[in-house]
């Protein structure tokens, strides 16, 4: 684990406006993604993170423009994903001012997508996101998660585990789990969600899903996380990055 505990605000986007809702439902406006991108980096934030959640090829331009208008402002390091399907997609996205790119979907479809973009581009552009849920009634996994794809409403049947081992050992530089059971409930990280991953792979982990307080933090990175990231609760101003930051010191953790 790294000995820095990174604090990253996610943006979800959606025809150029930031999102949030609830298990990826109900989603409401909560402004324009370079204007809180740029707050979030004068806050301290370590990173960014934009995902298309539509994702549609009539979305891609607005994309592009919303990652060179944001790359212009802020000075701290840019991941985005949604609807990357080439390596092709990967350099339009780095050469548009993204540091990193995330997978998700398209890497379930073509594992091959993330060893060809590590081979491409190096394993630290490449991001695994992966959207994780307690299985349902009718699937059955090994370690009791499954992954799913289409922001949790479809049903993969793959255990997690062997996922996140498959993406690592393809070239994966990082992996973005995000709960799809806490996601926007504000209940917490899911720890034992956590700790399954960081027992089976050794690249740096970031917690997603579940922030709603200040207490939440420290412990997804007791769990094995090395960053931790949310979204509503900084949009909407219940608290702000540096006040995270704080509660991680008294934690006795290490921040950048």
């Amino acid at each position: 684990m790294s000995m820095a505990i990174r604090v990253i605000p996610c943006l979800d986007v959606d025809a150029g406006r930031v999102v949030k809702g609830v298990n990826f439902t109900g989603l409401r406006d909560a402004g324009d993604p370079v204007e809180l991108a740029s707050r979030y980096d004068a806050e301290g934030a370590d990173e960014i993170v934009f995902l298309d959640i539509t994702a549609s090829s009539g979305d891609r331009q607005t994309m592009l423009e919303v990652v060179q208008r944001t790359a212009d402002c802020v000075f701290i390091p840019l991941t985005v994903g949604g609807g990357v399907r080439s390596p092709d997609d990967f350099d339009l996205l780095l050469r548009a001012g993204a540091d990193k790119v995330s997978l998700n979907t398209a890497a379930i479809a073509d594992p091959t997508l993330l060893s060809q973009a590590a081979e491409r581009f190096g394993s630290q552009c490449v991001v695994l996101s992966i959207d994780a849920r307690r299985c349902p009634p009718g699937v059955s996994t090994e370690s009791g998660f499954e992954v799913t794809t289409h922001g949790g409403r479809r049903s993969t049947g793959m255990d997690v585990i062997t996922w996140a081992i498959e993406g690592a050992t393809r070239g994966a530089g990082e992996i973005l789990l995000n709960s799809m059971d806490a996601d926007g409930t504000k209940a917490g990280f899911d720890l034992e969600l956590i700790q399954i991953i960081r027992s089976v792979v050794q690249v740096p982990l970031i917690a997603s899903g579940g922030a709603g307080s200040l207490s939440d933090f420290a412990p997804a990175v007791d769990a094995g996380a090395d960053a931790v990231l949310a979204a509503s609760v900084f949009h909407f101003g219940e608290f702000t990055i540096s006040q995270v930051k704080q509660a991680l010191v008294e934690s006795g953790l290490s921040v950048r």
